[in-house]
């Protein structure tokens, strides 16, 4: 069997950092992954990312895709993962398509949106229901909708509406919103945006499409008739099939400065780790020292 120096699972940000590094390191690698771009192609209202004043996700998400090709790497693409572990000198990778064997695995596989885990979550899911602002926020043109969730995924999802719902109610189980004062500001700002916080939803409901949702405020029940329900709470990490490495209560796979797990040969970056800044700007430099401690790593394996 073909012994990879390096197989890289995942191609968000710091999946093909991962992967630009070790095409420029000549190695014998390949990159598996889902889908291209992972979380950060789903983002809007990119300003933090340097040399970019303003970018979508979309829109940068095929910048790293320009890059990654320029040294003709190979991506298997619609392809999951579903074991990574250690096996004497090598890791062995297995997918839904076929196995892999390696010196080396940067596990870059991000995270997957956490649902609500409400009545009606399931059954309306895809028919008001959904969790991509970026993908389905056009469907819902003229219409009263409901974000979850008031940190910076929401109030992404918020922003990404104001020109295209009638109007949008944002929903906050804590006390206050949590995301950046400046994308809170812009929603208040835009005189569309209805504030509940301090508010948990209890079920959402509609026969073959979302009709609205029931809440509960200050001990006193409400209904909120919407077409739309944009599920913003955050995400868990894509880490199960990561066998054997330690991670921490949340699942996040634990890794060192130098993005080392508890296991000699499988590295981990961004999102998928415990390191607590989930941005796009640190998984991409997460992702290049990943590929730069397994190639160290190979290189102290064939002296």
């Amino acid at each position: 069997m073909n012994v990879y120096d390096l197989v890289i699972v995942g191609a968000g940000p710091a999946g093909i950092t991962a992967g630009v590094y070790a095409a420029r390191k000549r190695m014998h690698f390949q990159m598996i992954t889902v889908d291209i771009g992972g979380q950060a192609s789903l983002s809007w209202d990119i300003e933090n990312y340097l040399g970019y004043q303003f970018i979508t996700g979309q829109e940068l998400v095929e910048k790293f895709k320009e890059h990654l090709q320029k040294f003709d790497v190979e991506v298997r693409e619609h392809e999951k993962v579903t074991l990574v572990e250690k096996s004497g000198a090598i890791v062995k990778i297995k997918t839904d398509k076929g196995d892999y064997t390696a010196k080396a695995v940067v596990v870059a596989s991000g995270r997957r949106p956490r649902q609500l885990g409400v009545q009606g979550e399931d059954a309306l899911k895809n028919k008001g229901v959904t969790y991509c602002a970026t993908c389905d926020a056009p469907l819902f043109a003229g219409m009263d909708v409901a974000v979850i969730g008031g940190g910076n995924a929401g109030l992404d999802a918020t922003l990404q509406l104001l020109k295209i719902a009638k109007k949008i109610y944002l929903i906050e189980e804590r006390p206050a919103l949590t995301a950046d004062r400046v994308m809170i500001e812009k929603a208040t700002e835009s005189g569309k945006v209805i504030i509940h916080t301090d508010t948990r939803v209890k079920r959402i409901y509609g026969e073959q499409f979302v009709q609205g949702t029931e809440i509960e405020k200050g001990g006193k029940a409400g209904d909120l008739p919407v077409g739309g329900i944009f599920i913003e709470i955050g995400s868990t990490p894509v880490s199960d099939f990561a066998i054997g490495v330690k991670k921490n209560a949340e699942e996040e796979i634990l890794v060192n400065c130098g993005c080392e797990t508890d296991i000699p040969g499988i590295f981990a970056a961004g999102d998928v780790t415990n390191v607590p800044a989930k941005q796009i700007i640190v998984a991409c430099g997460e992702g290049a020292k990943a590929t730069l401690a397994a190639f160290d790593y190979r290189n102290r394996m064939e002296r």
